[in-house]
C-alpha cells in the first residue's frame, strides 16, 4: 500500500432530492458542493439516485405478465430525468469538483447512450476532473423494472491521496464476492450510497468496515411523501407510504468498526470528519483480507472486470 495522506476532511451529504427533476437536483448537487467545500471538505459524498431521486413505492404499473399505459408515462418520465454519465449536467458537477478542488461521489439513474436502458449508477470524480463510472450490478427486487443489470463499470476504485477509493450500491454490499472484488483492489475508502435505513443494515455496515479494515462511508437519503410531485400511476401507492419515506441513518465507520460520526436520522445533514487515514495501515497489522489473512493456494475470487 502506498503511503497515504494523515488526515480526509470529508463530508457525507444526507439531504432530499428534488423528486423527478434532474435540473433542480443538480443544481442542489452545485450548492451543496459550494457549502461543503467552504466548510474545508476535500471530499463529498451523495446518495445513491440522487439525481433524480429514488421511486420508493411506485411499480410503474408493472405486474407479474403485464403493464398499464399510465405507469408507462411516469417510467417515461422518470427516463427523460436520468442522465448521461458525460451529459452537460453531469459535466456541471465536474467542473464543480474541479473549481473547488475536491472529490466527489454522486450517485444518480444513468441514461444509456445507445440504448434505452437506465442504470442505478454512481460516478467518482477526482480534483482534475477524472471521471470512473459505477453502474449498479445487480438491482434489487423490483428496482429490475426501472433498471438494467450493470454490463460494463463494474468496480473501478479511484486513486487518491487517501488510498484508493471505490464504492458499491446499496445491496450490492450484501454481495460477498463484491465485497472481496473491491477489497482485492486494496480500497482504504469504501463509499456505500444507499437507501437502507433499517437497522440490520446498521450492523452490515459495521461487518463491513472490520472486515475490510477499511473505512466505510455510509450515505442514505432522506425523503418525505410530501416531496413525490404529481403522477400518473402512482397516487394510490403514494398515499399508502409513511409521512417519512427514507429516515436515513448516514455515518461514517472507522477500519475497527467504531463510530467516528453522529448518525443522522430524520432530517438532512451533513457529517463533516476528519478521518485518520494511518488507522487503515495499522488495523491490517494482523488481519489484512487480501494480503496475510488471505489464503490464495486454497481460496482465490477471478473476476470479469473489462
Amino acid at each position: 500500500m502506498k503511503q497515504l495522506a494523515d488526515t480526509c476532511k470529508i463530508a457525507v451529504v444526507q439531504a432530499t432530492p428534488v423528486m423527478f427533476d434532474k435540473d433542480a437536483c443538480v443544481e442542489k448537487v452545485l450548492a451543496l458542493t459550494k457549502e461543503c467545500a467552504e466548510h474545508g471538505a476535500e471530499l463529498i459524498v451523495f446518495p445513491e439516485l440522487f439525481i433524480p431521486g429514488y421511486p420508493y413505492g411506485m411499480t410503474y404499473g408493472f405486474t407479474v405478465g403485464s403493464r398499464n399505459a399510465e405507469g408507462r408515462k411516469d417510467w417515461k418520465v422518470y427516463s427523460d430525468n436520468s442522465i448521461l454519465a458525460d451529459g452537460e449536467e453531469m459535466q456541471k458537477i465536474i467542473a464543480a469538483a474541479k473549481e473547488y478542488g475536491v472529490y466527489i461521489s454522486i450517485g444518480y439513474s444513468e441514461r444509456d447512450a445507445v440504448t434505452a436502458t437506465l442504470y442505478n449508477s454512481n460516478m467518482m470524480i477526482s480534483t482534475k476532473g477524472e471521471a470512473l463510472n459505477h453502474r449498479k450490478l445487480k438491482p434489487t427486487g423490483s428496482e429490475r423494472v426501472v433498471w438494467g443489470d450493470a454490463d460494463k463499470e463494474f468496480f473501478p476504485v479511484m486513486e487518491t491521496p487517501w488510498g484508493r477509493m471505490g464504492n458499491l450500491i446499496c445491496w450490492e454490499s450484501y454481495m460477498p464476492l463484491a465485497r472481496v472484488a473491491l477489497y482485492q483492489k486494496g480500497v482504504s475508502l469504501y463509499i456505500s450510497p444507499n437507501t437502507n435505513d433499517n437497522a440490520e443494515w446498521q450492523n452490515t455496515i459495521r461487518h463491513i468496515a472490520i472486515e475490510g479494515h477499511c473505512y466505510f462511508i455510509n450515505c442514505d437519503m432522506f425523503f418525505k411523501k410530501s416531496d413525490y410531485p404529481e403522477t400518473a400511476s402512482a397516487e394510490a401507492e403514494i398515499a399508502a407510504l409513511p409521512d417519512i419515506v427514507c429516515r436515513g441513518g448516514s455515518c461514517i465507520i472507522d477500519p475497527y468498526g467504531h463510530e467516528i460520526s453522529e448518525t443522522i436520522w430524520d432530517r438532512e445533514g451533513i457529517i463533516y470528519a476528519d478521518l485518520a487515514m494511518q488507522k487503515v495501515v495499522e488495523s491490517r497489522m494482523e488481519h489484512d483480507v487480501c494480503g496475510h489473512y488471505a489464503r490464495p493456494d486454497v481460496l482465490r475470487l477471478s473476476v470479469r472486470d473489462e
